[in-house]
């Protein structure tokens, strides 16, 4: 067993992580607003000077686990008018797409219990273009691209420095950070590196009125005492001075008011407006380490420093040999990870996959009764809270470490996601998977009526209910890497927390009682012709949704699949499998047939599953080929014969269901047709409807791009939909790249662009249905083409579509770079992968938030090989059933 495995059974090397957040400002926990807008309540500008209430922010930042004593790297470069110590970006009110970071940094390596880590930051020489890139993104339409930082030419003539930071635990409360700074240009370029350490303020909330300190020592250090952590020091290696201030906000910049001390901008105003009497150069609640460097042309400098808990009279006689085994260690354990791949590209891009997921792990803490009553020694929030955003969940209390799709766009969770995360998780630290699983079904979570919280804009907000899926799959994940062994007791507790959230989507997304499913939102945001939350429908109409009934169909068989494998080792579970199995046949029911129709949701003329709107007794289906489409795929699962065997009492029940229900067994692939190897298939779809869904998808003039599959189908693109509603026209066009409407989320656009999770998804259902039909079961692939192809190879071929958007190409270019020629060749940009939110549906460009490795980082499962056992054909499964 590796090192860093044998560190994975030790919790308290989890103590210090990657916890802060990189956007503190503009969340939905520091708005006490009364119109709830948190994009202009706190804002960039206002973060240097205000100490926050539920987190905190910073660059390259690490913490402890609970975000008591905090630190990250500042920078100045002499010319900027404020120290670059967080990042920068567009607020949703001034990108042409929403928000949006404009910083180059990417997350380079970390090992899963963060004992060794490495990121790196570019940082101008010249003044860094703040105005620049809020006005021309004021300027630009929806029609335009967004003005990123690559667009301003800032990095073009090399004159920029490379700020590499690492950390290298000694111990679980010894760090060690190194940080490397490489001028890039020509001539010598001054900078301040400033190494910074603070308190996050919790003294002046009211509850209790403790105030830790930090002070220099006589030996040069600084003393950092917490009662609740004890004492840390912070060594520098041949430090310039130390400044101190205090974690407080700077109410005379920010409101106005007066009133004495040392402020949080008090460093800053000390390094760039020279103001001597901002700083205290003894003591405080924020310190930092000032090294003034004059850094040569080509040239670099490297900055030592130690946080430990205890004393060290040579902090630095183990620097280097600690970080030198800290690597190898990590090394080691990716080495073992990846010994089935060859190629070193995928290697690399994998390794900075998996360090992007473990970097954006953040604390997140909020406080929901808290938050709308306020604190005892701040002002009372407007009343307007009262009944505001959220104000339904006033029993959420969250205060945990947690994987963030990203932490400057999204540094909240995401339920859908975070499923999502965890099947990644799982191939390198299974116990944070099953952990992150089960904290969103907690009772400070989950509401009491069983609804899981969707992310902090909207609680209430419904994400596609994917925990069962991503919950099996982490247990099949760790079950395989425990020679067989899986966790029953995590699954057990899972699956009795997801039957509450069952109900609940019965109970409250199942308006007419007929299994049809209205879901809302989804997640899918501008996938529709209008906003799909159910709020503003035209005329009060009803929205039954194919996506909504096939996520729910999908839920009732993961669910089945949990009690299947529960009943293995207790039977009494077996009834369970048999109310899922009975469930998922009535929703396969409703789907094929509501109303007076006889095909559903199915469109037998297009041959295609679409939405249903019902308006004034008059239904109509909203014809867009869209991801929404395809979801009825989602919904598969074989069960082997094994199975049945060991389970004689779900068996029976099931048999008796079949005989006594013929209409629900037609409705699903044969099931007395055993396919290959005595398996059964249930699925929505018989081999017919496969086969006319994959013939679309398969299209590429339709669903199936050069990168992946599309969000929508490319027919669009000459063939709006329209649909018309009391005068008005409304217009769904396929927009390969970024949103043009701002219907739902100003900058998440489902209407073309490449999304890796619902790819992802696509993949392993193609796999589950090849798993019954066998290699007798071919389908043309791409349509059009008269190559056939089995389901397996269909779905390694998607795959290695989604893995080379981040793959270097027969000319060395990256498509996840788009038409950048510095990131494509520059050897200091050229292996720096960004992965992004979702990628250009025509050429894999990436788009969105450029930093969501969340769930873009399943391309690091995609990019494992897979082994795979050629299946025998299925009796009679190739026909069209």
């Amino acid at each position: 067993m590796s090192k860093e495995k044998e560190r994975l059974k030790t919790p308290d090397w989890k103590l210090w992580g990657p916890y802060l957040s990189e956007r503190q400002w503009g969340t939905v926990r520091e708005d006490y607003s009364s119109n709830g807008e948190a994009w202009t309540y706190t804002t960039h500008d206002m973060a240097p000077s205000k100490a926050w209430r539920w987190g905190e922010e910073g660059i390259a930042g690490i913490s402890d686990k609970r975000q008591r004593i905090c630190f990250s790297v500042g920078l100045w470069n002499t010319k900027d008018p404020i120290l670059k110590e967080r990042l920068f970006g567009l607020n949703s009110y001034e990108g042409n797409h929403g928000e949006d970071v404009k910083e180059l940094y990417y997350y380079l390596d970390s090992s899963p219990t963060h004992s060794y880590m490495k990121m790196l930051y570019k940082y101008p020489h010249a003044a860094f273009p703040y105005e620049w890139l809020v006005q021309e993104s004021k300027r630009r339409t929806r029609e335009d691209p967004e003005f990123e930082l690559m667009d301003t030419g800032i990095f073009d003539a090399d004159e920029y420095f490379d700020v590499f930071v690492e950390y290298a635990k000694a111990d679980t409360e010894d760090i060690l950070i190194r940080i490397t700074v490489h001028n890039r240009g020509k001539n010598a370029a001054p900078l301040h590196i400033l190494p910074t350490i603070w308190f996050r303020n919790t003294w002046s909330w009211g509850y209790d009125d403790y105030k830790p300190v930090m002070m220099s020592s006589n030996e040069g250090d600084i003393i950092i005492n917490h009662r609740e952590t004890g004492e840390f020091r912070l060594y520098g290696d041949e430090t310039d001075m130390h400044l101190f201030c205090d974690n407080e906000t700077n109410t005379h910049r920010l409101y106005g008011v007066d009133k004495p001390g040392f402020f949080k901008d008090g460093i800053q105003e000390y390094i760039v407006h020279k103001n001597e009497h901002a700083v205290n150069y003894q003591q405080g609640t924020k310190a930092a380490m000032n090294y003034q460097r004059l850094i040569p042309g080509g040239g670099s400098e490297t900055i030592r420093l130690r946080l430990v808990k205890e004393c060290s009279l040579s902090p630095f006689k183990d620097f280097d040999s600690v970080f030198a085994a800290r690597i190898q260690e990590t090394d080691e354990f990716y080495a073992e990870l990846q010994a089935d791949m060859k190629d070193e590209d995928e290697k690399r891009v994998q390794r900075q996959a998996f360090a992007g997921m473990l970097w954006n792990k953040q604390l997140y803490y909020y406080n929901l009764e808290e938050w709308i009553k306020g604190d005892p020694a701040q002002p009372l929030p407007p009343p307007q809270r009262l009944k505001g955003r959220n104000h339904e969940w006033r029993h959420l209390k969250n205060s945990n470490i947690i994987s963030m799709p990203d932490k400057w766009e999204y540094p909240w969770y995401a339920a859908w996601d975070l499923a999502f995360h965890c099947v990644v998780f799982a191939l390198i630290d299974s116990d944070f998977a099953k952990h992150q699983l089960l904290l969103l079904t907690h009772d400070w979570y989950m509401h009491p009526n069983g609804q899981l919280p969707a992310y902090e804009w909207a609680f209430s907000d419904t994400n596609p209910p994917v925990h069962a899926w991503a919950a099996y799959r982490v247990y099949e994940i760790d079950k395989h890497e425990n020679g067989g062994k899986g966790d029953v007791v995590f699954l057990e507790t899972v699956f009795h927390k997801l039957l509450l959230n069952f109900t609940w989507w019965v109970n409250r997304k199942d308006a007419e009682g007929n299994n049809i499913f209205e879901g809302g939102f989804l997640g899918m945001d501008n996938i529709g012709v209008f906003d799909r939350s159910n709020v503003h429908l035209p005329d009060g109409g009803r929205l039954e949704q194919a996506d909504g009934t096939s996520w729910m169909a999908t839920y009732s068989l993961n669910l089945m699949r949990i009690a299947l494998e529960l009943s293995l080792t207790n039977p009494v579970y077996q009834d369970m499998a048999n109310k899922f199995f009975e469930h998922f046949l009535h929703i396969a029911a409703a789907i094929a047939c509501i109303g007076n129709s006889e095909e559903g949701l199915w469109d037998n003329e297009d041959e295609f599953y679409y939405d249903s709107l019902s308006i004034q007794d008059k239904n109509f289906r909203v014809k867009i080929r869209s991801m929404v489409g395809l979801a009825p795929l989602f919904a598969v699962e074989v069960i082997d014969d094994e199975i049945m065997q060991s389970l004689p009492e779900f068996t029976h029940r099931l048999k008796w269901l079949l005989e006594n229900r013929p209409d629900l067994a037609a409705l699903v692939s044969r099931w007395h047709e055993k396919g290959s190897e005595e398996k059964h298939l249930l699925s929505l779809l018989r081999g017919h409807r496969v086969k006319r869904l994959l013939y679309r998808m398969l299209d590429e003039t339709e669903f199936l791009s050069e990168y992946g599959i599309r969000s929508m189908s490319k027919y669009h693109e000459k063939n709006p939909y329209e649909f018309r509603v009391d005068g008005m026209v409304m217009r769904v066009k396929y927009t390969p790249a970024e949103s043009n409407v701002p219907l739902f989320g100003g900058n998440s656009n489902w209407r073309g662009p490449i999304w890796i999770s619902v790819n992802f998804l696509l993949i392993e259902s193609l796999q589950r249905f090849h798993h019954y039909y066998g290699d007798d079961f071919k389908i043309e692939y791409p349509t059009h083409s008269g190559n056939f192809f089995t389901l397996n190879e269909i779905s390694m071929e998607l795959s290695q579509r989604l893995s080379k958007i981040f793959l270097r190409d027969e000319k060395g270019r990256r498509p996840v770079f788009g038409a950048y020629d510095k990131m494509q060749h520059d050897p200091h940009f050229k292996d720096y992968i960004l992965f992004f939110e979702y990628f250009d549906g025509d050429n894999g460009k990436g788009l969105g938030a450029s930093h969501q490795t969340g769930w873009t980082g399943l391309v690091a499962k995609l990019l494992l090989p897979r082994k795979v056992v050629p299946t025998p054909p299925a009796e009679k499964a190739s026909e069209n059933k």
